[in-house]
This record gives structure tokens, sequence and C-alpha cells, in this order.
């Protein structure tokens, strides 16, 4: 089986050992010191002198400097992206019916073109090479910054074009809209629809005393989630899943490192979710939500309706439903959910793991909806509302998810099946190995670390329920919980905690867990 990831990732790295000195993450001090302060302060002027083409202009030099910042040699490949799209969504929107469907056809075309060269070349060539016995090679491919959240959201916007939903043709908000450097890294995938108007309406585009509070509180807990949270968890989940198949894990080892990836995963990405949200809000934007508690899901079809849900409605909106949805019978429609699943594995990266994690989900998704046509058959659908049936739902739904996150982390197929033939106590349930005796994993600290994330997960209100009753994001969730945020003295105090206990942590900055999907 060809290596996982490798063709893709700078020095031949997964993204979890990449080490980010030359990239401006949003837990950098680059970014944190220079670049969004500098950022924000120029845009507040010139909103403040009603300059809001100029502002506009402003933010997308400085998201141009910011992708550059990481690679300068693909800001051309950006620059030709943006300029591709914007012509062929014009064209589209004015073109006859038949010309249309053709000119969205090779616009398609042309994007996922681009897309399977640089993350897709290596890995098919590796397996082309594995069947065939042959030897050739393109070389390494570095991946382009964001490219696969870019290339979905330009579908999205010549689909909109062709069923003319967008209809704004100003370059410079065009721009913007590809480039806003909070969803450049990892989405959320944003729509024509849900920004355009923003970029429009002078009122909303500006620095203020709330957007600054909210903004900037949002960006802190997410800043915290991920650099005193996140990076602790991985110092437990990387020794087990370097380890493994080599290493003959224990149950509890195994379970150990399992489990501190599923919540490592759960803050890494949350955190950056809430940084994305608090950056916008600065300027005054609101970004789609794009995580909303996915653990406490009672199902799988929960699950995917809290997890990364901008991807969740991209797959649904322009492939689901596009292969024909649920309009040609059950058959068809469990097979459309699979390939669509499936699809959405490979899409987060070029390996088997990937393919078998989004098959995995695919299948999970089959059973839920067979159950779901069962139990209504059977009038039983009002049992399982009790809270039994929903704690053991969720229970069952979190033991899944764990069981795919296995295959989503490991380096490969075998590394995973045996992690997984220790989580099901194929190797005992005694102690620690020796490899693990030696200090690759204090149990004890990583027990204590995964209970605290446990508890977090499952106790406290999110992000956006903290701060619902601002908004802070489109489709922002309703409050469901005693506690809020306020702009109070206490919650002040609060939020400079956490920004001394992340700024103390960013002396080890890492990589995004989702960054460069």
């Amino acid at each position: 089986m060809p290596g996982r990831r490798s063709p893709d990732w700078p020095d031949n790295q997964a993204p979890w050992k990449h080490t980010a000195h030359a990239d401006m993450l949003f837990n950098s001090f680059e970014f944190i010191f220079f670049f969004l302060p500098v950022t924000l302060l120029v845009f507040w002027l010139l909103t403040r002198h009603h300059r809001s083409q100029m502002a506009i202009a402003w933010l997308v030099g400085a998201s141009l400097f910011f992708y550059a910042w990481w690679n300068p040699i693909y800001l051309g490949l950006l620059v030709a992206s943006i300029l591709f799209n914007f012509s062929f969504g014009a064209a589209i929107s004015r073109a006859h019916r038949a010309r249309r469907r053709a000119l969205l056809v090779f616009g398609i075309a042309a994007n996922l073109a681009v897309l399977g060269y640089y993350k897709y070349a290596n890995f098919f060539l590796d397996n082309l090479n594995a069947v065939a016995g042959s030897d050739w090679d393109i070389g390494k491919i570095l991946l382009p910054l964001g490219v696969s959240f870019i290339t979905f959201q330009k579908i999205a916007y010549l689909v909109d074009a062709y069923q003319g939903k967008a209809r704004e043709y100003d370059f410079l908000h065009f721009c913007l809209f590809v480039t806003f450097f909070p969803q450049l890294i990892a989405g959320p995938i944003v729509h024509h629809r849900d920004v355009m108007p923003q970029f429009a309406d002078r009122a909303r585009l500006r620095v203020s005393h709330e957007n600054i509070a909210l903004g900037l509180s949002i960006f802190i807990i997410g800043l915290f989630k991920k650099v005193a949270i996140a990076d602790n968890l991985a110092l437990f989940a990387n020794p087990v899943f370097s380890a493994a198949p080599g290493t003959t894990l224990s149950f509890q080892e195994a379970w150990l490192g399992a489990l501190a990836y599923t919540f490592q995963l759960y803050f890494d990405f949350s955190g950056y979710s809430d940084m994305a949200i608090g950056l916008a809000r600065l300027f005054g934007v609101k970004l789609p939500l794009n995580f909303h508690s996915p653990y406490q899901a009672t199902s799988i079809i929960d699950f995917w309706r809290r997890w990364h849900m901008t991807l969740s409605r991209f797959l649904r909106d322009y492939l689901y439903i596009p292969l024909g949805g649920s309009r040609h019978g059950p058959a068809r429609r469990y097979l459309n959910l699979f390939v669509t699943m499936l699809l959405g594995g490979l899409w987060h990266g070029a390996a088997w793991t990937f393919v078998i994690w989004g098959g995995l989900h695919g299948v999970y998704l089959l059973i839920n909806h067979a159950w779901r046509g069962l139990c209504a058959r059977l009038g039983l659908t009002h049992h399982m509302t009790s809270r039994p049936a929903l704690l053991a739902s969720g229970a069952l739904t979190f033991f899944a998810v764990v069981v795919g996150w296995v295959f989503f982390r490991a380096d490969s197929a075998a590394a995973a099946q045996s992690i997984l033939f220790s989580m099901l106590g194929g190797h005992g349930l005694g102690s620690a190995s020796q490899a693990f005796a030696n200090g690759l994993m204090n149990g004890s600290r990583a027990l204590a670390w995964v209970a605290g994330a446990a508890l977090l997960v499952w106790l406290l209100p999110n992000t956006q329920q903290l701060f619902a009753r601002f908004a802070p994001a489109l489709d922002s969730v309703s409050g469901t919980t005693k506690l809020h945020w306020r702009p109070t003295m206490l919650w002040l105090v609060f939020i400079v905690l956490l920004a001394l206990v992340a700024i103390y942590r960013l002396n080890n900055v890492s990589q995004f867990l989702y960054f460069q999907f």
C-alpha cells in the first residue's frame, strides 16, 4: 500500500509532524503580534474615513500577503484561479442555457483538474506503480494552501452562477470572497450568498467596540483550545499511532491513544473554527457556523449535521442531490449516500485510510437511515427519544466515531487494524507494553487529560452557545445554556487569563490538523 499523505506534505511529513516555522498560522507570533494588528489598524482607519472600497482592497492585499507568506510560488496559481473563475462565473450567468451548461462543466472540470494534480497525482501514480510494477515518478508535489476548500468554494460559485443565484459581478468583492484570510486555511466553505452581501454593506463592514470584544474573545477561546488542550492531547495520541503496527499495544494504551486523538481533533478543529469566526467578526463579517458539539450527537446523521457543517452541506447540495438524492428509491438513495461519503473521505486526503474512513461513515449512515425507517414502520419512533435511549444511542455514536478516527489518523490500514485489534482486547487487558514502559506515554497523565477533555465536551456549552445572544456567526445556534458571555470585568479577566496561557504555549507552534486538507 502506498505511504499515507507523504507526497503532499512538506518534507514528506504528515500534518501533525510537520513543523510550522515557515507558516503564519493563527497560533503563531507573526500572525498575532504583527499581521493581525497591522491589518486591523489599517482597515479601521480606512473604514473610519468611509473608504469602504479601499478597505476591501486592503483586506484582499493582506489576505494575498498571508497566502504568499506560506509559499510565494503558489500566489500566481491563486490569482490565476480567481481570474478564471470570476470570468467563467460572469460568462455562465450571461450565456444562453445550452452554452451555460457547457461552460459550467468545463469550469468545474478545470477546478477539479487543478485539485487532482496537486492533491492526488502522486497517490494515483503510487497505486499504478504498485499494480503495474512500474517505477514512474513525477517528483514531490507540494500541496497549495487551502486548495481543497478553495476549490469547493469556487465550484459552488460556478453552480450558483449557473442557477442564477450569483449575480454579484464586483471583482474586488469576488477576490475577497475567495481569499479572506480567516477562512483561507481550513474553511468554513463559504458560499457566495453568505458573504458577498456583507461586503457590499458599508454599515456592517467596520471595526466597532462590539466587534472587537466579540471577535477577540472568540479568537482567544479558540486559540486556547488549540495550543493548551489539543496540542497537549497530541502528546498522548502521537506515540500510539507512531508505534502501530510495529509495537504490540495493550488494551489501555490503544484506547487512551484513540481517545486522545479523538479529543485532540475535536479541540483542534473546534479551536480553528472559533478563531476563524472571531477573526472575521473583528472586521464586521459573519462566517457560517462550522462546528456544533458533534460528540453530543445521538446518531451518525446528527453527527454530520454538527461536524464540519459547511462540508456536509456542500456534499449534500453539490454531490448527493445531483447524484439523485432520495428521488429514485431506497436502494439508489443508499448508493448515493455511500458514494458521497466515499468521495468525502477521499477529499480529506490522498490515502486509502481516508477512503476507508469515508466508506465506514457511509456504512454508518446506511445503517442509521435503515434503522430509522424500521422504527417508523414498527411505530417505535417515540421510544427512541426517551432519556435512556438517547444516552445509549449517544454512546454508540461516539464509539462508532472513535473507530472511524483510528483510520483517519493511522499511517496505514495495517496500523489502524493493529490499534483496533488492541482496542478490542486482542492483545490482552494487561499492563503497558515495554515500549511504553520505557517512557513513550504516561498512562496516568493521558487518562487525566482524556477525562478532562471529555468533561469539557459533554458538560460545558460550546463557544457558539456562550455567545449566542450576540449571534457571532451566520445561522448561529440559539442559547441553550445559563452560562453566557457578557461584556463584564469578570469575563474580561477570564479571557485575559486564557490569552496569557495561550501566548505562553506559542513557543511550541503546531499546524492545525485540517491544515492543507
